[in-house]
């Protein structure tokens, strides 16, 4: 496996259309949940990722990492996800421990907040994510914020 971390100009355009070959695969058709995939916030992520050694355009997880005040206040980590035939491997912890560290290293800061689905709040106090603010609705799916300070 190999870790990917770049600017959206820096991406090519198949690895744009693999990104979102992944979020929408995940997110709309899995999740069974239509809502705008393009949401004009690309643009300003770093986008970190895992991809395959013996195929590069297979994309394991992803996430996208916003600097301070392009998301919300703080640094933030958004479109959390891992391929769903490596999910249940360790991928998505070591996913948001590494994005964790990326986001330390960009940012300079320790303070991230997520809008996470309700159903991973342990999995995201796992990693020191601790819950803010009232249960939301996004798309239909029930969430709630998280930050970690």
């Amino acid at each position: 496996m190999h870790w990917v971390l770049k600017k959206y100009k820096q991406l090519t355009v198949e690895e744009f259309h693999d990104i979102l070959q992944l979020r929408i695969n995940v997110f709309v058709v899995e999740q069974n949940c239509p809502y705008p995939e393009l949401d004009g916030k690309d643009k300003k992520a770093f986008h970190f990722y895992a991809v395959a050694e013996e195929n590069p355009s297979k994309i394991l997880a992803y996430t996208r990492l916003f600097k301070q005040g392009d998301y919300y206040q703080q640094a933030a980590i958004g479109r959390v996800v891992v391929h769903s035939k490596f999910r249940s491997t360790g991928l998505g912890h070591e996913l948001i421990k590494k994005s964790i560290i990326q986001i330390e290293n960009l940012f300079q800061t320790s303070e991230i907040k997520i809008g996470a689905q309700t159903y991973l709040e342990k999995f995201y106090k796992s990693h020191g994510f601790n819950k803010v603010g009232e249960e939301y609705l996004e798309d239909g799916i029930p969430h709630i914020y998280m930050v970690k300070e």
